[in-house]
């Protein structure tokens, strides 16, 4: 399974650091392919190192004006022109979508493949990483939204909230039929 991984690029502390790392093992352990933003730094780099220690695959697609910091020796590079076209190819190549810590980038990236799921223009699984409650925030907001009548499909056909990496991958190997 190609699964894309929308997270921060910043270095942060072990309270995230520590769930990527367990969440990249789970893709490298379970043969899977990591789809992520290509970038050897910070967030990024801790999961794709991690992916890659455990035998998975790296696809990276970064854009233009981050190429200076692409991570070299990837399986499966692509340098997009602009944010637009790196979504939409960072979509095309994946099976299933989680989101974990970041700041607007992500959560652009993962406003976009709600917006697609909720208009029916995909069926990819979306898992939402709530690390150390991160995203209750937003859980909360996604939850007024549908109780107030603004999403046309209920939350859960949309998200799967996971508090643990192991509940996002169990979660993305069930809905896609893939055993670990």
């Amino acid at each position: 399974m190609n699964i894309c991984v929308f997270l921060s690029a910043a270095d942060l502390p072990e309270t995230y650091t520590r769930p990527a790392r367990e969440f990249a093992e789970l893709i490298g352990r379970g043969g899977h392919t990591l789809v992520w933003g290509g970038s050897n730094v910070g967030l990024m780099k801790v999961m794709a190192d991690g992916v890659h220690e455990a035998g998975g695959r790296l696809m990276g697609v970064s854009v233009d004006f981050l190429a200076h910091k692409v991570r070299p020796g990837v399986d499966d590079m692509v340098v997009a022109a602009d944010l637009g076209e790196r979504k939409k190819l960072l979509l095309e190549k994946a099976d299933a979508v989680v989101i974990m810590v970041g700041g607007t980038g992500t959560l652009d990236e993962a406003t976009e493949i709600l917006e697609l799921k909720k208009h029916g223009r995909t069926d990819k699984p979306v898992v939402l990483l709530n690390t150390a409650g991160f995203y209750d925030g937003l859980k909360e907001q996604f939850r007024r939204m549908e109780d107030e009548g603004f999403l046309p499909r209920p939350l859960t056909d949309l998200v799967f909230f996971a508090e643990e990496p192991v509940g996002a991958m169990a979660y993305l190997e069930e809905s896609s039929g893939v055993t670990g």
